[in-house]
């Protein structure tokens, strides 16, 4: 018997990729934040070279995961059937 693959629905693509960048900005945001001394009372606040941090961490985490790793955390819980 051969298995087909379903192809994974536009929508759950696009709200994988929205929902893997809000994690990776804010819980990677707050983390750099919290060991430069950049966290305020209304969350974060980045310039320099931990802004440039954060950028490199999210580019990463999208190669990593994509490639790497089967999937980025968002794209492995929504493109399950």
């Amino acid at each position: 018997m051969t298995d087909t693959v379903k192809p994974v629905a536009t929508w759950r693509k696009v709200l994988a990729a929205i929902l893997d960048f809000a994690t990776v900005f804010f819980g990677g945001g707050y983390a750099i934040g919290y060991l430069t001394g950049s966290v305020t009372a209304e969350g974060f606040k980045l310039e320099g070279m931990p802004a440039l941090i954060l950028f490199a961490l999210v580019i990463v985490y999208f190669v990593a995961g994509s490639k790497y790793l089967g999937g980025t955390i968002w794209q492995r819980i929504l493109y399950t059937h």
